[in-house]
C-alpha cells in the first residue's frame, strides 16, 4: 500500500514526537531513575506505533517484555545500588564526552543512511504469511513450523545464559566459614570493638558510652536499654542537655 491513512499519519507524528522527546530526555537526564523513566516513555510510544501499523504482537511484546519487565528490572537495580549521579559527572578520560557525542552522531547518520538506501525502493515480502489468519496467529504458525529450530536454539541460549549468571553470582561457603551467634557475640566484646549499636545518620548523640541508658518520654533513663553486664553510668547535666541548650 503506497498511501497512508490520516489516522495513521496523525498517530505517527504524535507518537514519533513523544518517542524522540523521551530519547532526548533519557540522554540528557542527570538522574539515572529519570533517564530510565524517559526510556519507558520511548518504549511505550514504539509499542503503540507497532499496534497502529497492524503488528499487535510486536506491540504487546514491546510493552510487556521491554517496558514491563526489563525496564522495571533496571529501576530495581538502580534503587538497590543507588541513584546518585555525582560519580557519572566525573570524566576519567579527558574529552570523552565530546568523543561520545561525535561517535553517537556518526553512528546515527550511518544507520539512517543504510536504512534509507536499503528500504527506499524495496518492496516488503513475507507480510502475507506473517498476517495469515491474523498477526498473532500467522507469527505463531511461522515460529513453530518454518523457524522452530531457530526458536528452540534461541530459547536454549537464553536458558544457558541465565543458568551461567546464577552460577557466576553464587558464592560457595564452607561450614567452617559459618559464624554462629556465640562467636559473633564474643567478637563484639573483644578489646577495640564497639559492642553497642551506634546512632543512625542525622541523630544527635548526647554520649558515646554504651553504659548510658536511653531516655524515656518523661526524661528518665531506661535501664532495660543497656546490657545487665555493664554498669549504669549517670549522665552529667552537660551531657544530658540537648544540643543547642548548653549554658
Amino acid at each position: 500500500m503506497d498511501t497512508v491513512s490520516t489516522g495513521e499519519a496523525v498517530a505517527f507524528w504524535i507518537l514519533g514526537s513523544l518517542a524522540v522527546i523521551g530519547a532526548l530526555g533519557m540522554v540528557l537526564a542527570r538522574n539515572a531513575v529519570h533517564s530510565a523513566l524517559w526510556l519507558v516513555v520511548t518504549m511505550l510510544c514504539l509499542g503503540f506505533l507497532y499496534v497502529v501499523n497492524s503488528a499487535p504482537f510486536l506491540g504487546a511484546v514491546q510493552i510487556i517484555v521491554y517496558t514491563g519487565a526489563i525496564m522495571m528490572l533496571f529501576l530495581f537495580v538502580l534503587m538497590l545500588v543507588g541513584r546518585d549521579a555525582s560519580d557519572s559527572l566525573i570524566e576519567t578520560l579527558r574529552g570523552q564526552r565530546i568523543a561520545a557525542v561525535l561517535l553517537g552522531v556518526g553512528f546515527a547518520a550511518l544507520v539512517g543512511t543504510g536504512l534509507a538506501r536499503s528500504l527506499g525502493d524495496t518492496t516488503a515480502v513475507g507480510l502475507t504469511d506473517a498476517n495469515a489468519g491474523g498477526n498473532v496467529q500467522g507469527l505463531a504458525s511461522l515460529l513453530f513450523t518454518r523457524y522452530v529450530f531457530a526458536f528452540e536454539v534461541t530459547s536454549a541460549l537464553l536458558i544457558t545464559a541465565a543458568v551461567g549468571a546464577m552460577i557466576l553470582a553464587h558464592v560457595q561457603r564452607d561450614k567452617a566459614d559459618t559464624v554462629d551467634q556465640a562467636t559473633r557475640m564474643k567478637e563484639r566484646f573483644r578489646p577495640g570493638n564497639y559492642p553497642g549499636a551506634k546512632p543512625g545518620p542525622g541523630v544527635y548523640a548526647n554520649t558515646m558510652s554504651v553504659a548510658a541508658p536511653a531516655r524515656l518520654p518523661d526524661g528518665n533513663g531506661s535501664e532495660r536499654s543497656i546490657s545487665p553486664i555493664l554498669p549504669v553510668r549517670e549522665l552529667t547535666s552537660d551531657e544530658a542537655a540537648p544540643k543547642g541548650t548548653e549554658k
